[in-house]
């Protein structure tokens, strides 16, 4: 494989530096620098993450009370479809998004991102639907929005902030395609690049039948409103996007990043790599689902059923729901056995890689849960707690990869010190907002609703949701002005500053316009650990 040629980037950062503070706001509303437009997309995706935040503590508050009048009782519907498409849409999706193009060509030894242009004009897309959601949904659109205006211009902007998406997904896709630095097949690609692979791609496979589901809504809402539902109807019929197991594909990513973590961390190769390989991959099936529109749950008393009616809802339980959830294991199973093989080098991109990996797994676990009618959870609030742990989870994995890639793209280290205790408030931020949610469905509390009565503290377990979104909100902007603060003024980083094992160590902090001053020829998953003298044989990954 050859990498991109780099005369188009190496011209804009030219461009950059000699024009002033104009030309730099002008390079990077049409830079084509896969570098620039991934921080666009996690900076962006982060301060959307505050404003999501906030609401679902409102959210939070107004169901500790079913007396509060805190919010209008009309508008309580679309704030809750704001929750749920801000979250998945204008936070997890765009977040990993992000990341992948940041860092994917570095880890591919390739000059740029193939199809530049197109990744820029997704997450111009992206940002300008995401803004129009926001608008419609305020002047009364949205799902059960009373004007009809706004409710077309809902569907109208989800269209483009999900065709945003899918553009930027299809380019990482292809850039893992057709990249890759001299000697590295598919086999040695960094797991981190794996992972956003098969999310990419279950995202290009996925999200043009969410764009399809919404054009069939919004002609079905300006001109008739009789086929599905009108604005009633939206969630209903396009909700497979926003809840499990499609939203495992967008959190995927922080799988790979957990196993880069933990190789770096323990300063080894990572054993069974094959087995990881196929853990992240499994972990994408969840694009059956999408591509199907639907869930597969298991019907009360399944095994009393006949044989024919037994295995046919079975098997695609198995198949929809079981098998994404299988990849974790596998996965899991392979870090224990890497951490039991060497110590690791605590870090905060360790700990929130694993805990961010794990919090994603619990979410997952929980699906399979909520999909099996014998527990009687349908209707609860235990799917918003998968969903919490699934978002939440890859917030908490996206803070420790900035951490860790950041210094590559700024030059600049994170103190470990100052990190390490905002994960782990991000953390107990995951466990507060979900876990009580958990328990509140087996006591069976209604889903996105504010008005309940059942047995038990019900106040306790909304009391407690509502505090860890409120925390993961002030972590978030800690966060952010830490890293603000950091990547202005902090320690110079140096081209390797955690002993990496990858092609994105093997340039300079932060990387010239082309990324790469000479050409790398690989010859293992993990090249630069072939170049000390220290490092662990090769374990059969060639």
């Amino acid at each position: 494989m050859t990498t991109i040629d780099p005369h188009l980037a190496a011209a804009e950062t030219a461009t950059d530096r000699s024009g002033g503070a104009l030309a730099t706001v002008a390079a990077w509303l049409t830079t084509s620098d896969h570098k620039v437009i991934g921080r666009l997309y996690i900076a962006a995706s982060l301060l959307v993450m505050l404003g999501v935040g906030v609401i679902a503590g409102l959210l939070g508050i107004e169901r500790i009370d079913g007396s509060s009048d805190l919010l209008d009782a009309g508008a309580l519907p679309q704030l809750f479809s704001l929750y749920r498409v801000g979250l998945t849409f204008g936070v997890v999706a765009p977040l990993a998004l992000g990341l992948a193009v940041a860092v994917v060509p570095l880890q591919l030894g390739a000059k740029s991102l193939a199809l530049p242009r197109a990744a820029a004009a997704g997450f111009w897309a992206w940002l300008l639907g995401t803004v129009l959601v926001i608008v419609s949904i305020a002047a009364n659109g949205g799902p059960g929005g009373g004007n009809a205006d706004m409710v077309d211009l809902f569907l109208v902007a989800h269209i483009v902030l999900v065709l945003g998406l899918a553009t930027t997904a299809g380019s990482v896709a292809t850039s893992i395609f057709t990249t890759r630095a001299p000697g590295m097949n598919m086999r040695r690609v960094p797991l981190f690049s794996w992972g956003a692979l098969v999310s990419a791609l279950g995202m290009v496979l996925v999200l043009p039948v969410l764009v399809g589901t919404l054009v069939l809504l919004g002609l079905d809402h300006h001109y008739a409103r009789t086929t599905f539902g009108g604005n009633y109807g939206i969630l209903d019929w396009a909700g497979f996007a926003f809840t499990q197991p499609v939203t495992f594909l967008y959190a995927l990513p922080v799988f790979g990043f957990a196993a880069e973590a933990v190789a770096t961390a323990t300063r080894k190769r990572l054993p069974m790599r094959g087995f990881a390989f196929i853990g992240i991959g499994l972990v994408g099936t969840a694009v059956f689902a999408g591509a199907a529109q639907t869930q597969a749950d298991l019907p009360r008393d399944v095994l009393r059923q006949g044989f024919g009616g037994f295995l046919g809802d079975v098997l695609p339980f198995l198949v929809l729901e079981a098998l994404p959830v299988l990849g974790p294991v596998i996965l899991l199973g392979v870090l224990g056995l890497a951490l039991k093989s060497g110590r690791p080098r605590l870090s905060a991109a360790f700990v929130a890689g694993f805990l961010g990996a794990g919090m994603v797994f619990t979410g997952m676990v929980g699906n399979l849960l909520y999909q099996i009618g014998d527990a009687q959870l349908a209707g609860t609030v235990f799917e918003e707690a998968a969903w919490l742990y699934v978002c939440y989870g890859l917030v908490l994995g996206a803070i420790g990869a900035v951490t860790y890639w950041g210094p590559k793209l700024t030059g600049r280290l994170i103190d470990d010190k100052k990190s390490l205790p905002l994960v782990g408030l991000a953390f107990i931020a995951t466990v507060l907002a979900a876990l009580p949610y958990y328990i509140a469905g087996f006591a069976k509390q209604p889903a996105a609703a504010t008005q309940f009565d059942y047995s038990g503290p019900e106040s306790l377990w909304n009391v407690a949701s509502t505090a860890g979104h409120f925390l993961m909100v002030l972590t978030v902007a800690a966060f952010i002005g830490l890293a603000a603060q950091s990547f202005r003024s902090g320690k110079p980083a140096g081209d390797d500053p955690f002993d990496g094992q990858t092609l994105e160590w093997a340039t300079s902090s932060p990387p010239p316009a082309d990324n790469f001053a000479e050409l790398h020829v690989i010859s293992s998953p993990e090249p630069l650990l072939d170049l000390k003298p220290a490092a662990s044989a090769p374990e059969g990954n060639s």
